[in-house]
């Protein structure tokens, strides 16, 4: 008797492993294999904009194009979250849980986990708008104010999802920002950027002909062959920007493109002080 009943279990079991055993192996490995093909085909748009990027012209990447990379991370996500989830329901059904059964004790134990999951909602709400509206994309130099954090996040995105923002700093370091967190956003990448150099000169000096130098190495820029590309239009001088009794602050300003103005703002400061120093006239500090 005993023995028929360890044949009846084998049996069982054997009929179970090819039957929803089977179907449960299956979804595993068609969840993984649809996981491989959808990151395959993010990873291969992506290569694609870069690769538009690289053989492009413009030294930059254009805004459509940052958005289009983010859109393809994030649609990515939200697609294998809801594959994993439908898998999951599936091989609990077949393991002999009853999904529809699931729906009470599930409906408590979101009661329960509601205070938790609040800032993931959040999370995820501002995500959806932080892509939907453009406010920053894959590429961009950001600095972001943070819920609670004394110091702002500042790097480039590396990575955008509908939760979190990953940023690398000037360090190397990989900063990651919940997006719920976020206050303020201020993108330094946007369309156009601006370089502003105060050059500081003692009050005695001529300032007419500080102005006249200061158009000189501004003109000169704008036709040197390596940093004319890196200009929407030639530098200008504003002015006197600050004064005191012996210092005052001339700005020059310099429109260029996105994410440059760091290069042709060191750039435009070591030409401003070469052209002062033929000139005898020394910055102050």
């Amino acid at each position: 008797m005993d023995t028929a009943i360890q044949t009846m279990g084998s049996t069982d079991f054997t009929n179970w492993l090819r039957g929803p055993g089977l179907e449960i192996v299956l979804l595993i490995l068609g969840a993984m294999l649809f996981s491989r093909f959808a990151t395959f085909i993010r990873d291969r748009i992506t290569r694609k904009i870069d690769a538009q990027f690289r053989s492009s012209d413009a030294l930059v990447r254009s805004e459509a194009a940052k958005h289009r990379h983010a859109l393809a991370q994030v649609v990515t996500w939200v697609v294998l979250t809801i594959v994993y989830v439908l898998v999951g329901m599936e091989v609990l059904r077949r393991m002999g849980f009853g999904v529809s059964g699931l729906v009470a004790p599930a409906a408590v134990l979101g009661a329960a986990l509601g205070f938790g999951a609040q800032r993931i909602v959040q999370d995820i709400l501002a995500g959806f708008f932080l892509i939907t509206e453009r406010q920053y994309g894959f590429g961009d130099v950001v600095r972001i104010a943070v819920t609670g954090a004394a110091e702002q996040a500042e790097g480039t995105v590396e990575d955008v999802t509908l939760r979190i923002t990953t940023l690398r700093n000037a360090d190397g370091e990989v900063v990651t920002v919940p997006n719920g967190q976020i206050v303020k956003v201020v993108n330094l990448s946007k369309d156009w950027a601006r370089a502003a150099i105060d050059v500081p000169v003692a009050a005695s000096v001529d300032i007419t002909r500080v102005n006249e130098i200061l158009h000189q190495v501004g003109t000169q820029a704008y036709q040197d062959p390596r940093l004319k590309p890196l200009l929407l239009d030639e530098p200008t001088v504003m002015g006197v920007e600050d004064l005191t009794v012996d210092q005052m602050n001339i700005r020059m300003v310099a429109r260029t493109l996105p994410g440059k103005q760091f290069e042709v703002g060191r750039e435009l400061r070591v030409r401003v002080a070469a052209a002062l120093r033929r000139e005898g006239i020394s910055e102050t500090t």
